[in-house]
């Protein structure tokens, strides 16, 4: 199944989905009329208070395609369009509201309908000088707004839900859409096309007035002659119904997006049981929001308990049949992941599976990452990975490509970008860190990039080189540290560990030369730990391979990631030592 097609699947599966016509628009005021056209009352409908107060969600008639022309919604907009006033220079302000006045009172004529006859009314006397405060707050401005009749509005009825109304806006829209009949690529009917498709408003970094998905606005992306969508022929029932699931799931608290990178994702699943697949998207979820709690804050508890145990025993391995039987009955599963590209949306991803291989695939990505000691997350959320290969720990700064071939990597269990192997070893070099997520990165890229056998925890008995050179630098570095104390300016780790991890021939004759040093002097004061940490280079270089130079000139990426393990491991297995033997100078 398509991108589209699945979409306008799941459009017929939302709960509270706006019907054909209409858009969830976020309007902030509400301006209340008597019949005469007077105003009665301006409302303030935003949650909140003072500068956290943010505009609410409604439907209204679906909103025009704007790009850099004048064209006023219906029943609706900002106050530009509606009032003729604005916080800004608004150079084109008198031609909006024009433009929004022109329309409405050539569209209600002479109707006989009592909130029509209102509208009509106040537009023909309502002066933008008029806007005075108190009574219309400067908030309002460039606020949508919308209308209702004082005698209705407490019962929450607007001027655009109204019987009339909303048969004017369907003879409105039938006129102004394209009577031809073709076939849709997505439903297959034959209906009436949509030349421009609604705007995909919520992608992190796209315009604030939306984006398109489907546009074409140059004639090399055109063919035969057709023009804009006729090159892709997509019905407005389907567009529309495409557009209105993407953008309720891109919401902020869909419960169906997370950022991950660049790229802002959404999932959805379709299953004939709606509760099975309302646990899977919250599993889902959990698997890469990184907790096990990721249900929407307004489930009841049972859903986030049940969420809570399942999510445990998928990471301890467990088959999906014995996670929960339901899950495995035709659920599939669908994410999207979209980035933004000018007045465009480029997809960076798109997976459609079962939900069942999709946990297998998470399971493996578990297993692959797995490293002693753990993260203190337990199961870091998938940004966090990425956060690590950014400048300065900014998730702005994740490499654009990066977040979406990572993430494909995950979601089908393919091998993982290269750039990730390049991107995590930079990083190391440039601030000198290794913990237990660039560790983690390390052994999974290795696995499966590179199909090596790969230690989870500390293993002493491992005669890989780079493995072995990680363990020697570390425990350079702790014999510095037993010399000269922690509070250095810069350590071996700040000045050597970029080149011994590339260059180790370079670098190791002379961290060997101050190991020497730094031994003779922690050997006067703590004999016992001198030999200690001398008998832990003994067994290093003992695992050399005999006869060969145990310091090559250069390592490549692969060994390069098994340096920063072995020095990981060594670095934590001093850490955790329970008899002390470095630390008290005892031996072990």
């Amino acid at each position: 199944m398509t991108i589209l097609s699945s979409l306008a699947r799941a459009y017929e599966r939302l709960p509270d989905a706006p019907p054909y016509g209409f858009s969830s628009e976020k309007i902030g005021f509400i301006i209340s009329l008597n019949e005469d056209g007077t105003v009665a009352n301006v409302i303030d409908w935003r949650e909140g208070e003072g500068r956290k107060a943010r505009p609410r969600l409604m439907a209204v008639p679906q909103a025009v395609k704007r790009t850099a022309g004048i064209s006023p919604n219906f029943l609706w907009d900002k106050t530009s369009y509606v009032l003729g006033v604005t916080a800004g220079e608004g150079k084109r302000t008198a031609e909006e509201h024009r433009a929004f006045v022109e329309r409405h009172l050539e569209a209600i004529g002479d109707t006989e309908d009592a909130g029509l006859r209102a509208l009509r009314a106040f537009l023909e006397s309502w002066q933008p000088d008029s806007f005075i405060a108190p009574f219309w707050p400067e908030e309002m401005k460039d606020q949508n707004v919308v209308f209702a009749l004082e005698s209705e509005r407490r019962s929450g009825t607007y001027l655009h839900d109204r019987s009339a109304a909303r048969a004017l806006w369907a003879r409105l829209a039938e006129a102004g859409g394209d009577a031809r009949g073709e076939i849709c690529l997505v439903s297959g009917d034959d209906s009436a096309m949509a030349r421009l498709h609604p705007s995909i408003k919520g992608v992190w970094g796209a315009q604030s007035s939306g984006a398109a998905l489907v546009s074409f606005n140059l004639d090399a992306f055109t063919s035969y002659g057709h023009e804009q969508g006729d090159n892709a022929p997509v019905s407005t029932a389907a567009a529309f119904a495409y557009t209105t699931a993407l953008n309720r799931f891109l919401e902020k608290d869909s419960g169906h997006r997370m950022q991950i990178g660049d790229a802002s994702t959404v999932f959805w699943a379709d299953a004939a049981d709606l509760d099975a697949a309302r646990l899977s998207e919250a599993l889902f979820a959990s698997f890469y929001d990184g907790n096990d709690t990721a249900a929407k804050e307004d489930e009841e508890k049972a859903v986030r308990e049940r969420v809570s145990v399942q999510l445990a025993r998928i990471r301890q391995g467990l088959p999906l049949s014995q996670v929960d039987p339901a899950l495995t009955k035709d659920v599939r599963f669908y994410i999207l992941g979209l980035a933004p590209n000018a007045a465009r949306i480029s997809v960076r991803f798109f997976y459609a599976d079962s939900f069942g291989a999709l946990v297998t695939n998470y399971q493996r990505f578990i297993e692959d990452m797995r490293i002693e000691p753990p993260p203190r997350e337990g199961y870091p959320a998938i940004w966090r990975y990425l956060q690590e290969t950014a400048v300065l720990g900014k998730r702005e700064n994740v490499p654009p490509n990066l977040a979406g071939e990572w993430m494909r990597a995950i979601l089908s269990g393919n091998r993982f970008p290269l750039t990730l192997l390049s991107a995590v070893l930079t990083r190391i070099r440039a601030d000198g860190r290794i913990d237990a997520l660039r560790a983690s990165m390390l052994r999974g890229l290795l696995i499966r990039n590179f199909n090596r056998e790969v230690p989870v925890a500390f293993d002493p008995a491992n005669e890989n080189k780079g493995y072995l050179l990680g363990r020697l630098f570390a425990v350079y570095e702790q014999i510095q540290v037993a010399a000269l104390g922690r509070n250095l300016n810069a350590g071996i780790r700040d000045k050597y560990y970029g080149s011994a991890s590339a260059q180790p021939r370079k670098v190791f004759a002379l961290l060997d030369s101050g190991a020497v040093n730094h031994l003779s002097k922690i050997g006067k004061q703590r004999p016992g730990q001198r030999v200690n940490l001398e008998k832990q280079v003994a067994a290093i270089m003992a695992l050399m391979s005999p006869g060969s130079d145990p310091f090559p000139t250069t390592l490549g990426a692969d060994e390069q990631a098994l340096f920063g393990l072995g020095y990981y491991h060594q670095r934590n297995e001093f850490f955790n030592r329970t008899d002390a033997a470095v630390a008290s100078g005892e031996d072990a």
